[in-house]
């Protein structure tokens, strides 16, 4: 018997809840904005809910959104439904996260989002119903005045990475440095433009920019890389400048600068590094010559009188240097040509004007060579043409070797 009398009370309720009378008390849905003690800047990140609470059994349904006039925005993720229970009785909770970012001061509006359900009778047919939101309007400041560029964030995270040590570089060596930015509550076009990298004693390229967003319940997060190839221009140590800009903090409410300090750039070989201790060997004992030195001094002389019937001078002891056959690193910079060995040809280039006297020719040759290895937009490099006048501007016979 009690059984028969709870299920005589349900019935009328359930039939009720599915019948083709919709009470206001079934459904809503309302617009929010998560923090509204504050008056947001103009191109400042607002945070917007929609929310809906539906105790009827709903079959399909689609929200359809207002125009957004003086905003641009974004929707954070796809839409959620759960179910809650309210004053006792179980309902299902619709939500939608979006950012906005109103485009000019004033009030400006959010207008109605309609919720076009379908629902259930009493009889198991389908009907359309349609809910609306109230507007909601918005009071907007303009921007205050900047003499940079206007970039309002939740929070920004800047990181500054090297390919390798920029003070211990090898001989004709450049190195890639990174400035990486993270910025929450910015989209892409958000961030300020890659600034120009300068240095009085170093030769820079500039990659072109890369930019990133991803969507966060806490707003979308934009990331910004600046990348740039640097190589000193001669064989002391040079200084790359620091880098400055500004950001509105929109937790705090406040300006805020950001610098990253300058840097040093060098060859490993004037780091500074102290050297080693080094030790006196001891004087090796006097031997006479044997047959080896005797062969060596025929030798010898033979390229002595080559050389002089072709006319060939040999003056001092580079003289046998002239000849690019007695020469290694004249071998090896011919072989790297041949092989297309780029980073080791130029390193073996930078190595020979380190060993012989500096030749300005030889020094224009690697910095045009410089100039179209690092430089995207130059023409292709002929690695054989370059040995072959880099070697010949240091006095060596002509070979085709």
């Amino acid at each position: 018997m009690k059984w028969l009398i709870l299920i005589g009370l349900l019935i009328p309720v359930q039939v009720m809840a599915q019948s083709k009378t919709v009470l206001p008390s079934e459904l809503s849905i309302e617009v929010s904005i998560d923090d509204n003690s504050v008056t947001p800047f103009t191109h400042e990140m607002i945070l917007v809910t929609i929310r809906g609470i539906y105790g009827r059994h709903v079959t399909r349904e689609q929200l359809i959104q207002p125009d957004f006039d003086g905003f641009s925005w974004a929707q954070l993720g796809p839409d959620s439904w759960s179910e809650e229970r309210i004053d006792g009785r179980n309902f299902k909770v619709f939500t939608r996260s979006m950012a906005i970012y109103p485009v000019r001061p004033g009030k400006l509006t959010i207008g109605r989002f309609t919720h076009n359900l379908t629902l259930t009778d009493e009889n198991d047919n389908w009907f359309g119903h349609a809910i609306q939101s109230e507007p909601l309007t918005i009071e907007v400041a303009e921007a205050p005045a900047t003499a940079g560029w206007w970039f309002p964030v939740r929070n920004l995270k800047i990181s500054d990475q090297w390919s390798n040590a920029p003070d211990q570089l090898s001989p004709g060596e450049g190195v890639l440095r990174m400035i990486r930015i993270e910025a929450l509550g910015a989209t892409p076009e958000m961030i300020p433009p890659m600034p120009e990298l300068r240095s009085p004693s170093a030769m820079i390229f500039a990659h072109p920019e890369k930019r990133l967003v991803e969507l966060t319940p806490e707003g979308p997060v934009t990331y910004a890389f600046w990348r740039w190839t640097i190589r000193p221009t001669n064989d002391t140590s040079g200084i790359v400048e620091p880098l400055q800009f500004s950001y509105f903090d929109t937790i705090e409410r406040e300006d805020r600068e950001v610098t990253i300090s300058a840097q040093r750039i060098a060859y490993g070989t004037v780091s500074g590094q102290d050297a080693s201790p080094q030790t006196t060997p001891r004087p090796p004992e006097a031997l006479l010559p044997g047959w080896p030195a005797a062969m060596l001094a025929v030798a010898v002389f033979l390229i002595g009188v080559g050389a002089g019937m072709s006319k060939h001078r040999l003056i001092g002891w580079r003289a046998p240097a002239r000849f690019s056959f007695f020469d290694p690193l004249a071998w090896q910079l011919r072989r790297f040509a041949r092989t297309g060995q780029v980073a080791r040809l130029r390193q073996t280039a930078a190595a020979m004007v380190l060993r012989d006297v500096v030749s300005e020719t030889r020094r224009e040759l690697i910095m045009e060579f410089d100039r179209r290895y690092f430089d995207p937009k130059a023409s292709g490099l002929d690695l054989m043409d370059f040995a072959r006048r880099f070697l010949r501007a240091g006095g060596y016979r002509a070979s085709g070797r």
